[in-house]
């Protein structure tokens, strides 16, 4: 086995969004620091071909990614910004009637409405959307012009050794990587997460998040539209205008049973099904829908690790955590974990090293509040409107026609939501 020399730097496993960041933000703050894991090719942009991954990427997200230098590598022609956004209560189903059912669209009456808008918390916009590909684009044109060494192979395992002594990373050649910091952005299944003992706890929803862009008949004018449907929850993000017109991305956190059905139909007979089923929910609200692209199926899951640090080990991303996608948050908190170890570890007393477990702890404490309180939220959002009681079902629309009453609350919803 070929073993590299140990040094002072940090080791990030995972090369993805989060783990670029935090490459990035140490090299920002002068700590050595390298990559390992695959570098694929990211396909150039094409007009009006936009990555099915879109993230929604909030005021705190934009302040760190523009102090990183990122910002203004993104092609500001493909990036949204969300002004406004309407979050409206239970919608009527749209899974396929039964024969003792009643039609769907007599089964909502009163569905609740909260409207919020970037003015009321006195922000530039409540985020931005922006496609996954180029962000990761720029980070690694930064890390790049850094000169962040890349490892572009595999995790295999870890060896702690001694306290006092570097961890050796074992990488898919056995090349052995020694290094004070080996920091996990290796996703949610993170195999560096597991070999460091580190233990994750969690559930699935038994429900699968379909994305796909959709062109709609009316303009969006900035405002993101979400339902809390029997059928679970729907986002439309505004997205740039393509030739064909105003263009949204869809995110539907469906049962994982209709998902399926959806996703194994034909795709002509998919699209014209799903734009049915968006129709029903969205009504006249951005006019006709048409399916423009593929429709993707991931499943959901959330997921927490505790503690997220041991001695010479940190986690951050979905390594560390995973959330419903119904708020958008998973990049906003990686992004945040990024900034908080990188602050963390900046701010150590001198005669500490980067890997000492009380430096680590001090990264952890720092986010737990953020990441305790998003749990939470999208959890107990989901799991509210996921039952089909008619009683409950008043009482959220009901509360929710309340909250859109009260300035105060609706404040602090933006503040909480213009975090990471």
């Amino acid at each position: 086995m070929n073993a590299i020399p140990s040094s002072s730097g940090a080791l990030v496993v995972g090369t993805g969004t989060a783990g670029l960041a935090t490459a990035l933000a140490l090299a920002r703050q002068g700590i050595p620091v390298s990559l390992l894991g695959p570098r694929a090719p990211i396909p150039a942009a094409a007009a009006d071909t936009y990555d099915p991954r879109v993230y929604a990427v909030s005021p705190a997200s934009q302040a760190f990614l523009a102090k990183l230098g990122i910002w203004d590598l993104l092609p500001s022609e493909r990036i949204a910004r969300i002004e406004s956004m309407d979050v409206m209560g239970a919608a009527p189903s749209t899974a396929p009637l039964q024969a003792d059912e009643t039609s769907p669209a007599s089964a909502s009456t009163n569905p609740g409405r909260i409207h919020l808008t970037a003015w009321q918390g006195n922000l530039p916009a409540l985020a931005w959307v922006v496609e996954g590909r180029e962000l990761e684009r720029a980070l690694r044109q930064a890390v790049g012009v850094l000169g962040v060494a890349w490892t572009q192979e595999r995790f295999v395992s870890l060896g702690i050794g001694d306290p006092g002594a570097p961890l050796d990373v074992t990488t898919d050649s056995g090349r052995i990587l020694r290094t004070e910091l080996a920091i996990g952005a290796d996703g949610a299944e993170s195999p560096l997460r597991r070999a460091a003992g580190l233990n994750s706890q969690g559930s699935d929803y038994e429900a699968t998040g379909l994305v796909v862009h959709l062109d709609i008949e009316q303009p969006h004018q900035g405002v993101a539209l979400q339902w809390f449907t029997p059928d679970g929850v729907l986002a439309l993000l505004p997205m740039p205008d393509t030739a064909d017109g105003a263009q949204v991305s869809m995110v539907w956190s469906m049962e994982t049973t209709q998902a399926n059905a959806l996703l194994a139909l034909p795709a002509a007979e998919q699209a014209t099904a799903l734009a049915a089923r968006l129709q029903t929910v969205a009504g006249d609200r951005v006019g006709r829908i048409r399916v423009r692209g593929a429709l993707h199926g991931f499943p959901l899951r959330v997921r927490s690790t505790n503690p997220m640090v041991a001695a010479r080990i940190a986690l951050v991303g979905d390594a560390a955590h995973l959330v419903h996608p119904l708020a958008g948050q998973g990049l906003n908190l990686g992004l945040g974990d990024a900034a908080g170890l990188a602050k963390a570890i900046a701010d150590r007393e001198h005669f500490r090293r980067i890997g000492d477990l009380r430096v680590l702890r001090r990264y952890a404490r720092a986010r737990a509040p953020a990441l305790l309180a998003m749990r939470a939220a999208t959890d107990g959002l989901y799991r509210l409107f996921t039952p089909q009681d008619p009683l409950l079902g008043w009482v959220r629309n009901t509360g929710m026609a309340l909250v859109d009453r009260l300035p105060p609350l609706k404040r602090a919803l933006i503040a909480g939501a213009s975090t990471f």
